[in-house]
């Protein structure tokens, strides 16, 4: 044990079918002396969604009371509503770990009024993410989900049309791939689109240092150049919106729109209305304005030029990994009075 004291951190570990539990139990014990709990939520096979004041989090509030009422100091979660009433009815909380990019269900404001330290899981996910925009980029170039449906499951041979010149695909070598972002998901894209042979640029205000592409400061600029557009920025006040109806007419004719970042960086409307008018070849998306998608999308009736995914980009299992040891080594910290590294209260 790392600890340099004999107390036990009384921790509540409210993991999910994703970031199980153990995974953080195990994680913290190999950082200090941990008296730990576990509590699982339901997610994702309970959709997230807005609790109370918070969003994207688990219909758990009771539950996340019961189980950090034995005095818990600390809580390590993905998913749990730490919400005003959670915080005022915990009152031993001292440290809130989210096991994810950003802490949207957490209660920032009242986190401070009730002086517990917020942490969260930078990173944890930019690998996974970025491996499965370029496949779901590669799946819409190719028509790979479409002909697969109507061999597999149809038992149509008649996804060979998709080898007639009007039909067929486009290929990464020498296509001009524009990316709106250049952060830890946005690089690691153009990394693997530059090892490809695409024609890799980029429009992000706020990158330093080196960018795989050329970077072209006009958001503007990039979509007249783009074949292909994918997003990589946070939602923001500012992001929200950011590719709509005006953005996707500067596209070239026969464009391609992939987003596995965030649904309300894209106007959907207008996106489908670009697919249905045929300004737009394709479009692939793994994120969506309202989630899960609703019955009644008009994305659904437009399967033979869309690749949908249900929020999929981070799943795999060296993400739940990494989230429950980045989130443990907050504690860790916390338990020895260290700096913690990535504290937003």
């Amino acid at each position: 044990m790392n600890s340099t004291s004999d107390k036990r951190v009384r921790v509540l570990a409210a993991g999910d079918h994703f970031v199980l539990p153990r995974l953080i139990t195990d994680a913290v014990r190999q950082e200090t002396a941990a008296d730990v709990r576990e509590l699982t939520l339901g997610w994702p096979s309970e959709p997230f969604g807005p609790v109370a004041e918070v969003a994207e989090a688990s219909d758990a509030e009771e539950a996340l009371i019961e189980a950090l009422a034995d005095d818990r100091e600390v809580l390590v979660t993905q998913m749990g509503p730490v919400t005003e009433r959670v915080l005022a009815a915990c009152p031993a909380l001292r440290l809130v770990v989210v096991c994810r990019g950003g802490p949207v269900n957490v209660n920032l404001d009242a986190a401070k009024i009730h002086d517990v330290r917020v942490c969260y899981a930078p990173g944890r996910n930019a690998a996974a993410t970025a491996e499965f925009t370029v496949g779901l980029l590669l799946a819409a170039l190719r028509r790979i989900p479409q002909s697969h449906e109507l061999l597999a499951r149809r038992g149509s041979w008649a996804g060979a049309a998709y080898y007639t010149y009007e039909h067929s695909g486009l290929e990464l070598e020498d296509l001009p791939v524009g990316l709106v972002g250049h952060g830890a998901v946005g690089s690691r894209v153009a990394r693997v689109l530059c090892a490809f042979g695409a024609r890799v640029m980029v429009h992000d205000p706020y990158a330093h240092g080196e960018i795989h592409g050329l970077r072209l400061a006009s958001l503007d600029e990039l979509l007249r150049r783009s074949q292909v557009i994918t997003l990589h920025v946070r939602l923001t006040a500012e992001t929200r919106g950011l590719i709509g109806a005006r953005e996707l007419a500067l596209l070239p004719p026969g464009a391609v729109v992939v987003n596995a970042a965030r649904g309300p960086l894209l106007d959907e409307v207008a996106l489908c209305a670009a697919l249905e008018r045929g300004h737009l070849s394709a479009a692939a998306l793994d994120t969506y304005a309202q989630e899960p998608l609703p019955a009644a999308s008009r994305l659904r009736a437009l399967a033979d030029r869309v690749v949908l995914t249900p929020h999929l980009g981070g799943a795999s299992r060296a993400v739940a990994e990494k989230a429950a040891t980045i989130a443990a080594a907050e504690v860790g910290r916390w338990a020895r009075r260290e700096p913690l590294a990535h504290c937003l209260t």
